[in-house]
């Protein structure tokens, strides 16, 4: 089973625009694919942004001009959370909140840290210090004010001259630069896209702003693998990798199982995008995949599937969105329910599809024809004519009404 063949199935599975994946073998990225795109199109990594910022304060400790220890006071006095330490902040163990106090942030232009500290004042906490493990990025908004400082330069500038010089990153990039994905969001009911924002986060970039490709994070994978040591000592790799308080994550990394090896890297989120990057240390292998959805992928088995599965089940062919909806169609879509069973009736590469809430199985599919009848053309009611009633929906005697079935009231149309 190709790359390519089983970034079809997590498209259609997901219903993700487009999405693209690359398989590194021994440090060289040896295939690359796209679905309904081009594999050198870049795509917004999210909190693979993360990873670049955990590295800039993890070459500042190598340097002496940091402690892991040292509390966020020391760096960046007056600022809330300042008793809490880098590496609090490093591994989400400070007991910080999760989100920046104000607007959205992901969806919203950022501000300047100013704005961003004084908005928050450590008063959000929702946990001791190591008690237990909360993301949060607003950590990460700390800490890349932490790397602007020491280096007495823009957290960018810093990444820029750090990070991607050196490894010759030209298709990363603090914003997009074409050829780039425009986010999506799909119309859960009719399949429709939605344009999402992309939003220069200012303060906050450190936590989840960077653009990327295929290519340049198959390069990066060998930075959290150990194997650039002119950029990341692989010792310090190494520590990044080893589990805090929670096993799933480290130092800037997450840390997962596929196939019966232990994998390192991050997962990517914001509106329109999803991302996903793990490599495996101790062999150079890596895995990247990324899509220009609000959600459809799993990020943290977005590995395991391209290494190991899914096969295929059924239809093989990409899955498109829809540019329209019928108004013959438009009424039905939503929520019905088969006695107490409750149902989701969608509109779905030209059908509706009725599918079960309970397990999120697909249970039937219409057409709509063009004398307006709306025909069984998939499950139980293949073949069978779907008639629409003002109060219900009733096929070969199966009645489906918007709200659930009351034993006491006599069953619409009987």
């Amino acid at each position: 089973m190709t790359l390519h063949d089983r970034l079809v199935v997590l498209q259609r599975r997901g219903r993700l625009p487009s999405v693209v994946g690359g398989v590194v073998r021994d440090g060289v990225l040896v295939e690359t694919a796209g679905v309904a795109t081009d594999p050198e199109v870049a795509f917004r990594i999210g909190s693979i942004t993360k990873t670049l910022t955990a590295v800039l304060v993890m070459q500042l400790r190598d340097e002496g001009r940091l402690g892991l220890d040292d509390p966020l006071a020391r760096h960046l006095p007056g600022v809330g959370y300042g008793d809490l330490t880098l590496a609090g902040l490093l591994g989400h163990t400070g007991g910080m909140q999760s989100e920046p106090c104000g607007p959205w942030w992901e969806r919203t232009d950022g501000g300047d840290f100013a704005t961003l500290a004084a908005a928050n004042d450590g008063s959000g906490a929702v946990a001791g210090p190591g008690e237990w493990f909360h993301y949060s990025n607003l950590g990460y908004g700390l800490l890349g004010e932490v790397v602007a400082r020491l280096r007495e330069a823009p957290w960018w500038d810093v990444v820029r001259t750090r990070l991607l010089e050196p490894l010759d990153l030209t298709r990363t990039t603090y914003g997009p630069v074409a050829p780039h994905a425009q986010g999506h969001s799909v119309e859960h009911l009719t399949g429709r896209l939605a344009d999402e924002p992309h939003t220069d986060t200012g303060a906050m970039a450190p936590a989840g702003q960077a653009w990327s490709t295929v290519a340049d994070l198959a390069v990066w994978a060998g930075v959290l693998a150990g194997r650039r040591p002119d950029v990341l000592a692989p010792a310090t790799a190494e520590e990044m990798r080893r589990p805090r308080l929670d096993p799933g994550y480290g130092f800037g990394l997450r840390l997962v199982e596929a196939g019966g090896r232990r994998l390192a890297g991050h997962t990517g989120s914001m509106p329109g995008f999803l991302a996903s990057l793990f490599t495996d240390p101790a062999t150079g292998d890596a895995v990247i995949v990324l899509a220009n959805a609000t959600t459809g992928l799993d990020t943290d088995g977005a590995a395991a599937a391209l290494l190991e599965g899914p096969e295929p089940a059924g239809s093989t062919a990409p899955w498109t969105p829809s540019t329209d909806v019928p108004d013959a169609v438009a009424p039905l879509l939503g929520f019905w329910f088969w006695g107490h069973t409750a149902l989701e009736l969608r509109w779905s590469e030209g059908r509706l599809e009725v599918r079960r809430l309970q397990d999120a199985g697909f249970a039937h599919a219409f057409e709509l024809r063009a004398d307006g009848a709306i025909v069984g053309v998939e499950g139980y009611h293949r073949g069978e004519t779907l008639h629409v009633h003002p109060t219900h929906l009733e096929c070969a005697t199966f009645v489906y009404t918007r709200t659930p079935y009351d034993p006491a009231a006599p069953i619409p149309g009987a």
